[in-house]
């Protein structure tokens, strides 16, 4: 990469597809046009030829060592994002099965699972945050799970509410446990035997849009019927090592290259996670201290360390805060259009620096409004 165009990046704090590791997109620009020992780019191989299957196994290997995840699960590589998962998960574990499905609602991105997930079958909404404005997640005593539902679904992170669980739901051992990690899969550790079933579009932490990290124990891929469309089963692409169909090589690629970064570069995840919060912590302190003047939209222990959400006391000061960010390199702060006020996305690979220049700028930006 020109030293030109890297001083011409910006902090980017955008929801997703978002910022990327500079020294993986470094080490990409050098092997774009030509892959070493490969006489082609990456874009140009054969997803069965023997350069890029080791692609994807290194980068299945370096996922399953930073999660800890046993051979009692498969890995896969989709296309489809979240969305197809939304249709994928109910086709498969609860069509035909009799029994329902609990979903923990928190935000937008359950409420469009849910959707889906009732052209399959019974969906009970066991939790749902909507009268508060998805400001909070559950406690274990705010729901309860039936002893026999088919699985119990929670997204870990809305991002556009800015809500995340610290841990786990509550959830019996014989019901799979599902989650929706797609915006802070590989920012923490995570115990993995505690799920049935966790997926993520990588476009947040791990890589580029176009691919779908599945994690399934491998009993329930029995689950899926016959009779469902040959992509939609789960176990199509397992017993075919995500081949199934033709795998997103180039993102792949690079989650690979970004899960290699995580561990050589940042330490494993309880580093990244250390590193998140204290990014985190620089903007909520900051709309702590001025708490008159930003209005934090999540309760206080549900707090995103992804997505920092909050409003201002007028959409003029508002659109003035938006316009004078991005004339100081901090751009895509706008929030989602369906709630508004200003969304910082402090993923992975946002530097601290980042981070701190944001906070300074909403501290100058409060003394100087307030």
């Amino acid at each position: 990469m020109s030293a030109t165009a890297t001083t011409e990046r910006v902090f980017n704090f955008s929801a997703g597809p978002a910022v990327l590791p500079v020294s993986v997109l470094q080490e990409v620009q050098d092997e774009l046009l030509c892959l070493p020992g490969a006489g082609a780019s990456v874009m140009e191989l054969s997803h069965r030829g023997k350069v890029f299957i080791e692609i994807m196994e290194q980068a299945e290997a370096s996922i399953r060592s930073l999660l800890g995840i046993s051979d009692q699960y498969a890995v896969l590589f989709l296309q489809g994002g979240a969305a197809l998962q939304f249709s994928m998960i109910p086709a498969n574990l609860l069509r035909d099965s009799g029994k329902s499905a609990q979903y923990l609602l928190t935000g937008a991105w359950g409420k469009k699972a849910i959707g889906e997930a009732k052209k399959e079958g019974t969906v009970d909404t066991i939790y749902s945050a909507a009268e508060s404005n998805f400001d909070r997640v559950p406690t274990s005593s705010d729901y309860q799970v039936k002893d026999d539902a088919a699985y119990l679904y929670y997204c870990s992170n809305e991002t556009i509410q800015g809500v995340q669980f610290q841990s786990e739901p509550a959830c019996p051992d014989n019901v799979p446990l599902i989650s929706d990690a797609s915006s802070d899969f590989l920012s923490r550790p995570l115990d993995i035997d505690k799920y049935g079933l966790i997926y993520a579009c990588a476009q947040k932490n791990a890589g580029p849009a176009g691919v779908t990290v599945v994690i399934i124990r491998r009993d329930l891929l029995a689950k899926g019927c016959d009779k469902l469309p040959g992509y939609l089963l789960y176990r199509n692409h397992a017993e075919n090592e995500s081949m199934w169909n033709t795998p997103p090589t180039f993102p792949i690629y690079v989650l690979g290259k970004v899960a290699k970064w995580l561990t050589n570069d940042i330490g494993g995840l309880a580093a990244m996670e250390s590193q998140n919060r204290e990014k985190a912590k620089l903007l909520y302190d900051v709309i702590d201290k001025h708490a008159g003047f930003y209005l934090g939209h999540a309760q206080v222990d549900c707090r995103s360390t992804m997505n920092a959400t909050f409003n201002l006391p007028s959409e003029d000061l508002l659109a003035s805060f938006v316009a004078e960010a991005s004339k100081n390199g901090l751009q895509n702060l706008k929030g989602h259009r369906s709630v508004g006020g200003i969304r910082a996305s402090v993923y992975n690979a946002m530097p601290r620096e980042g981070a701190q220049a944001l906070a300074s700028f909403m501290d100058d930006f409060a003394k100087k409004n307030g």
